[in-house]
């Protein structure tokens, strides 16, 4: 029995082809990425050469442009496309989406739910965890962060993928329609206000089921724990966040560099009890003072710099036109903080 190939792997194996997405690395370390296309040339300041000197030659190989400027080529990993795709909402960066796979036990064949799909960068780390087998619900409230989503997904995969439904609308309403109650075995939430969606991820997930959230202040987390644990239907909360330092390596100068990708956001995850099950009370409270008030929440409050309606429009129309792909962009910077662009 022949075994299918995964939606994806031929646009990652084999010589560089013509619409192939490369990552041109020059040496001072600068990326920039292009779409292969015959008859067109990559120009800078300092030189220029032709997509037909690459097109046809192995990944890791070296084109030296007019210039004398050598150019390492190789297909952008996961962590690159995500950082330099076009975006309308932050991204989930690559060391909180690896987190997210693992922490939430994201496994082949999973039946995933994600709410708050924003430019697509979790989703495509999800559709890798689930495979083709598995199968991904995103949902996103607003129509054109779906569009940029849609267009990042399939950019990077080469097509739509069997794995992955896009909705529109809010999580409470929509989840229900994705799958029968109690059979969801994973949650993700990356929105303003989780803690309003604990009744409906109660009743989608499966016992056991995990629900994870990210948010990036404080405030959010607390609340979060708090009704978690009010609910009565989930373990105990468990919070964290990751902060990755990397290193200088020339000679003997080894040391960490200067720079760090600190906060981004928080993780917490909780795990679905059996119907009728309510979670063992904690002995450990804080004085009745600490805890949260009703209130209502804006992005204002959590300080995230509002992304304007006219970039939105501008990255929907030029993504879902295909004419990013074919953009030369440098690398982001890998040092933005969550809810920033």
């Amino acid at each position: 029995m022949t075994q299918a190939t995964p939606i994806g792997a031929e646009q990652r194996r084999g010589p560089l082809r013509a619409g192939d997405k490369v990552q041109l690395t020059d040496p001072k370390g600068r990326h920039h990425t292009i779409v292969l296309t015959p008859g067109k040339a990559f120009h800078t300041h300092r030189g220029m050469f032709q997509h037909d000197d690459v097109i046809g030659r192995p990944e890791g190989t070296v084109v030296r442009n007019t210039g004398g400027i050598e150019y390492l080529v190789l297909r952008p990993l996961l962590s690159d496309y995500v950082l330099s795709m076009p975006r309308g909402a932050a991204v989930v960066y690559p060391k909180d989406a690896g987190q997210i796979v693992q922490m939430a036990d994201i496994f082949p064949g999973a039946r995933v739910v994600e709410a708050g799909v924003g430019s697509g960068a979790l989703t495509m780390s999800l559709l890798r965890a689930v495979g083709d087998g598995g199968q991904l619900v995103s949902i996103e409230r607003r129509e054109d962060f779906a569009d940029i989503a849609r267009a990042n997904v399939e950019g990077h995969f080469g097509g739509p993928h069997p794995a992955w439904r896009l909705e529109i609308g809010d999580f409470a309403d929509r989840v229900g329609e994705a799958f029968p109650a109690g059979t969801v075995d994973r949650i993700v939430l990356d929105m303003l206000a989780p803690w309003e969606n604990i009744e409906a991820a109660a009743d989608a997930l499966a016992p056991g089921g995990v629900l994870l959230a990210y948010v990036a202040t404080t405030t959010q987390l607390s609340r979060l724990a708090e009704d978690l644990r009010e609910h009565g239907g989930f373990t105990e909360p468990q919070a964290w966040e990751t902060m990755v330092r990397t290193w200088h390596l020339e000679g003997l100068a080894v040391r960490p560099d200067h720079r760090m990708v600190g906060h981004t956001g928080f993780l917490i995850t909780a795990r679905r009890m059996a119907p009728g099950v309510d979670a063992p009370l904690r002995h450990r409270r804080p004085a009745k003072g600490s805890y949260p008030h009703e209130e209502t929440w804006t992005p204002a409050d959590l300080g995230e710099r509002p992304v304007s309606e006219k970039k939105i429009r501008k990255v929907r129309r030029d993504v879902t036109a295909g004419t990013a792909d074919g953009a030369t962009t440098p690398a982001a910077d890998h040092g933005t903080p969550a809810g920033e662009d």
